[in-house]
């Protein structure tokens, strides 16, 4: 939507037409200041392209240009707030300051530059460099990486080691790239014809300029030739860019040939030693520069076709004539291509060898997440192209070679444990490749599962970057940002050949075992028995019961890896496990309980687990007979027992109700019960079970566990309203119903527990109105009397329930307010009435207030009120 600053100068003219300097300005910085919001990253890459279409236009304007945008870029006020705030910029912001810089260094690479030119904008770049705010290549701000890194001792000299390394700014590039030039006279004849070759060249040496066909070869660090193929084709000569970039994928297609045969003749040694060097610290997806982006986009481009023939290329294309217009076409074969290929297959080729290159893990979070972001982008432009036969074979070298390559190769057999993991090419090989070679697909999948950087005993191999062997909590990698992103890849991987091995006995064993021995994270190793589970009994038929096994084996490891470690999603986790348990069968569930000790608390075990199990639905959903269904019961109740003894407090009640049906299990059960119950169980968990006993029909049984439930518990003067409270009444009136024995029984540890005297009023007043034991045990109406308040047990609990009322009284005194007053004497009114129960209660309850208002005489206001009401 921006008005265009710079329309004007076509492409014949002298261009010193103006440039509105002025309004280019003002438009960036306006962007700028929207912060990304109202589209304005957008309209930055849209000048962003207008500066690559002026190059192409060899507009000068092009440079002026975007040394305008950059003074802005420059001038942002954000850069020095985030550098003192130690935060990073925005993922959107560092992207344009990312283009910014390829920018910059396709525009010193213009093969057409005058020299005095280029040392201005060298001047110019080594200026902004030295600026303290230039952001860095890697979009750190030196405290955006945790100091955990920083602060370990790793190595002699890790320390001084990375506080030293020069950090890289985004112009860095730009400006070592001032020192390239074109003179070379071989660059010169590469780019300049489709003729160039030497057939009587011998391809021996590691850097012949010539292949065994006598084709060119390019032997520039790649990062930097591909930036000479972006630069040409910036600059609007597309014919040189792409006969460029041929040379170098012609290269890197033999110093492939060239690696696979020196490891070859290392192999014994290297994998004897289990140890890898990584060729390439600089990986190439994922790299500022985008090399492979750029080769795959110069070749794509080549091969697009459409009304108007082909881009600048008419001479490769008289015989294509009668082609319809499609998206992308095999085209013929360029003079420096083996038969039957074309620059598609070309394209696909280059980018399966970045894809597949090993390469270390880069610092930092920004240029983790862009290794992430670039090799999603590259698969998903690989995804739009239709795979036929000449790129299936593509795919087979590639793979092969990618296996058997060594340390060049991510999927090599020994890579180095901070190599960046290959779950998302895997994925993408393995899918492209299923239909026409399984047996190589899973292969590659299989190989590409590790996650080294967390195992304990990976091969650390030989790093030039001491200071990055730091592990901080064992087998968790603090630099690693994007581990959790790169875990649920791995996990991605793993389902896919999951789903793509039902109905495959063998090579589900072989996925299962690849699973438990890479994968680290029990939430996905949960998630992939819940997705082998799903795949399993999806259809209406049977369920693959291979694939259901695994999604059990799998499950049980969960299982096992957070039984010790506090899961929050453990119960949903437990609950989940017994369904797919019951789904494979009774021997399944049997099992489980036999060997609950490795896989459960014994909580979960008795209140999740065994009572799932005894459920009706479970025995209804398994079709269990008679037989079976006993056989089961005995491993719940034996389970149930064991719980019992290991965890009293939390399992007893759950272990009596599962064994209920068996006389001499639920004995057993309930000795359990007695023996923790002295030492190891609360009254409330007591109480709790004598009320089931009383409630299953053992009152005499209940009555020993209340008693012994009395026995733990304290309830002082003021808990009036104690939970407890209501258990105790239940035990008196159980002990009063079943006569007068148990009733004496019980009095004195109420005496004894219960200092409240709301509470033994309470207890004295419905004891004092029938006759204990009543209804006798044999259901035989007794003819007792009225127990006598004059004699033992009543007397003692009597004496207790004044003394409480005493005693409270003097409590409460201490400090009473005058707003509390008159609740006050309504408590004594309370205990007058239990004194009045004795048969000298009158005279103790007047020497009782006659004592309040000597004590407290100073208290004159309260002592007037107490006068009023008692006298």
């Amino acid at each position: 939507g921006a008005p265009d600053p710079t329309a004007g100068a076509s492409i014949d003219d002298e261009n010193c037409w103006h440039l509105d300097e002025e309004q280019v300005q003002e438009q960036v910085k306006l962007f700028l200041s929207q912060g990304g919001y109202h589209g304005s990253g957008k309209q930055l890459n849209l000048l962003f392209a207008k500066v690559r279409e002026m190059l192409k236009m060899r507009d000068s304007n092009g440079a002026r240009m975007l040394t305008l945008i950059t003074e802005q870029f420059m001038a942002d006020p954000r850069l020095s707030l985030w550098r003192q705030q130690g935060t990073s910029m925005t993922d959107k912001y560092r992207q344009l300051w990312d283009e910014l810089g390829a920018l910059w260094m396709c525009i010193v690479l213009n093969p057409h530059c005058k020299l005095e030119q280029k040392a201005s904008w060298l001047k110019q770049l080594k200026k902004w460099n030295s600026v303290d705010v230039c952001p860095w290549e890697d979009g750190n701000h030196g405290n955006e990486l945790p100091n955990l890194t920083n602060a370990l001792p790793q190595g002699a000299n890790a320390n001084q080691d990375s506080s030293n390394r020069p950090h890289r700014t985004v112009f860095t590039r730009a400006i070592e790239a001032c020192d390239l030039h074109w003179q070379d006279r071989h660059l010169q004849h590469i780019i300049s014809s489709d003729l160039y070759t030497n057939y009587c060249y011998h391809d021996n040496t590691e850097n012949s300029l010539f292949d065994s066909h006598g084709w060119p070869l390019w032997h520039e660090h790649v990062p930097t030739a591909c930036a000479r193929v972006d630069a040409l084709r910036s600059h609007g000569y597309p014919r040189e860019a792409l006969r460029l970039a041929i040379a170098i994928v012609n290269t890197l297609r033999r110093q492939q040939q060239k690696q696979l045969e020196m490891f070859r003749a290392q192999k014994k040694e290297l994998l004897h030693r289990g140890v890898t060097s990584i060729m390439n610290l600089e990986g190439w997806v994922g790299h500022p520069l985008d090399p492979i982006g750029t080769l795959y986009s110069s070749l794509m481009e080549a091969c697009r076709v459409d009304d108007e023939g082909f881009h600048g290329f008419s001479d490769f294309t008289e015989n294509m004539g009668q082609c319809r217009s499609v998206e992308y076409q095999h085209l013929p074969a360029h003079k420096f291509l083996e038969e039957g290929e074309s620059y598609l297959t070309l394209a696909v080729e280059v980018a399966l060898i970045g894809l597949g290159q090993q390469r270390i893990m880069p610092d930092g979070l920004y240029a983790q997440e862009k290794v992430c972001r670039n090799e999603e982008q590259l698969i998903s432009k690989l995804q739009e192209i239709e795979l036929d036969d000449t790129l299936v074979k593509i795919f087979r070298k590639q793979a092969v070679f990618l296996l058997e390559a060594g340390p060049y190769s991510g999927l090599g057999e020994v890579i180095h444990r901070e190599s960046v993991p290959m779950h998302t090419f895997a994925k993408y090989l393995f899918t492209s490749l299923l239909p026409h070679d399984a047996e190589l697909a899973y292969k590659t999948a299989l190989r590409a599962m590790r996650l080294l950087v967390l195992e304990s005993t990976a091969p650390l191999g030989d790093m030039p970057r001491p200071h990055h062997i730091a592990s901080v909590v064992p087998n968790r990698y603090p630099r690693w940002f994007t581990l959790s992103h790169i875990e649920s890849q791995q996990c991605e991987l793993a389902s896919t050949m999951l789903t793509a091995a039902k109905g495959d006995v063998r090579r589900l064993e072989t996925v299962l075992e690849s699973i438990q021995k890479n994968i680290h994270s029990s939430s996905h190793i949960f998630k992939l028995a819940q997705d082998a589970f799903k795949i399993a009994t999806l259809m209406d038929n049977l369920p693959d019961i291979t694939l259901l096994k695994v999604s059990l084996e799998l499950g049980l490891q969960v299982m096992r890896m957070t039984l010790s470690t506090l899961n929050w999603r453990r119960r949903e986790m437990v609950r989940w496990l017994v369904t797919c348990a019951t789904e494979v069968g009774v021997y399944a569930l049997d099992s489980i309980m036999q060997n609950w000790f490795t896989l459960f608390t014994p909580t979960e075990a008795t209140s999740i687990v065994a009572t799932t199990v005894m459920s009706n639905s479970t025995i209804v959903r398994l079709h269990l007979d008679c037989h079976q269904q006993e056989k089961l019961a005995g491993s719940a109740r034996t389970l149930a027992l064991q719980c019992a003894m290991k965890d009293p407090q939390n399992c007893a009640l759950s272990a009596l109700t599962l064994c209920e049906k068996d006389h001499i299990a639920f004995e057993t059960a309930y000795q359990i019960v007695l023996d923790a119950a002295t030492t190891g169980m609360s009254y409330s968990q007591l109480f709790t079970i004598a009320r089931y006993m009383e409630h299953r029909g053992y009152p005499m049984r209940a009555y020993k566990l209340a008693t012994l439930a009395m026995t733990h518990l304290n309830l002082s003067y003021n808990q009036d309203t104690h939970p407890a409270i209501n258990d105790v009444l239940w035990a008196c009136a159980l002990s009063h119903s079943l006569g007068k024995n148990e009733l004496a029984a019980i009095i004195p540890l109420v005496v004894k527990s219960v200092k409240c005297a709301t509470v033994l009023s309470d207890i004295l007043r419905r004891c004092t109105l029938t006759t204990p034991g009543m209804v006798g045990l044999h259901g035989r109406r007794n003819s007792g009397k009225l127990m006598s308040l004059d004699k033992a047990p009543l007397r003692q609990l009597l004496d207790a329930t004044i003394g409480a009322y005493i005693n409270t009284t003097h409590s409460r005194l201490t400090h009473i307010s005058p707003r509390h007053y008159s609740e006050f004497i309504e408590f004594l009114s309370k205990a007058r009435e239990t004194f009045l129960m004795a048969h000298d209660g009158h005279i103790q309850f007047t020497q009782f207030i006659d004592n309040l208002k000597q004590i407290y005489k100073g208290k004159k206001k309260l002592m007037m009120l107490v006068r009023e009401r008692f006298g």
